[in-house]
């Protein structure tokens, strides 16, 4: 299967963000929903079951000047073997335009037995643009030994390179040892780049908050859960 979805939100003559454009592709599929506040909220839904082995998934996401989109997930998406081993991939492409703030909060990824899936996000931002996003994913379901997941973020802002990071999890001699993720099944991310003063490097049992360049933070927290994963991300 390969789907592609499109959303595009822009800033109006009252300020307020309204959806330019919005393209769905099942099991890609987008529903905004109507507030009264000045941003916009979009859901993600995975209307089929996907990815499986072989599928290809893109979503790209445009967010205009001054104006402020939060994509937000509705179910955890499975990462699911193919018939013939084949692998699955998906990739995020976002811009932010000057003064934009692009929100974006997916919910967990389950990387089961057998999958192989190669998920890739690309970050383009202005100078002042804001941009925040959660990764939680969860190595295989309860009892079973996760599959193959590589996992790759790429952030500019104003052209320079603010993140560029590819994590490689499932190798099974890797898996054997404690020493690989602490022996945890979920491993979080947070990638903030906001507004404000810049961020000092911190940490605590089982999460960290590092310092990026340009300003901005990347937190981690590994967990046995994904509520005791969100909760430390919330909490750094």
């Amino acid at each position: 299967m390969k789907a592609t979805a499109r959303l595009v939100a822009e800033r109006d003559t009252t300020g307020r963000t309204v959806l330019r454009e919005l393209r769905s592709m099942a099991p890609l599929t987008l529903f905004p929903r109507r507030r009264r506040a000045p941003d916009a909220l979009v859901h993600l839904v995975n209307s089929a079951t996907s990815p499986l082995g072989g599928d290809e998934l893109r979503l790209e996401v445009r967010v205009g000047a001054g104006a402020r989109l939060t994509l937000s997930g509705v179910a955890a998406t499975l990462a699911l073997p193919g018939p013939l081993g084949e692998a699955s991939s998906s990739i995020v492409e976002v811009e932010v335009e000057a003064g934009g703030r692009f929100v974006y909060l997916p919910e967990p990824t389950v990387v089961t037995a057998g999958a192989r899936h190669v998920a890739e996000l690309r970050v383009s931002l202005a100078g002042d643009a804001e941009f925040r996003a959660r990764e939680v994913l969860v190595l295989g379901r309860e009892g079973e030994a996760p599959g193959r997941l590589t996992s790759t973020q790429h952030v500019v802002r104003a052209g320079r390179a603010v993140l560029r990071q590819t994590l490689d999890i499932g190798d099974p001699a890797l898996g054997a040892s404690l020493a690989y993720l602490a022996g945890r099944r979920v491993l979080a991310t947070e990638i903030l780049l906001l507004e404000g003063k810049p961020v000092e490097p911190g940490g605590g049992e089982w999460w960290s908050v590092s310092p990026l360049a340009g300003g901005g933070a990347q937190v981690t927290a590994l967990a046995d859960s994904t509520v005791d994963a969100e909760r430390m991300l919330t909490g750094a």
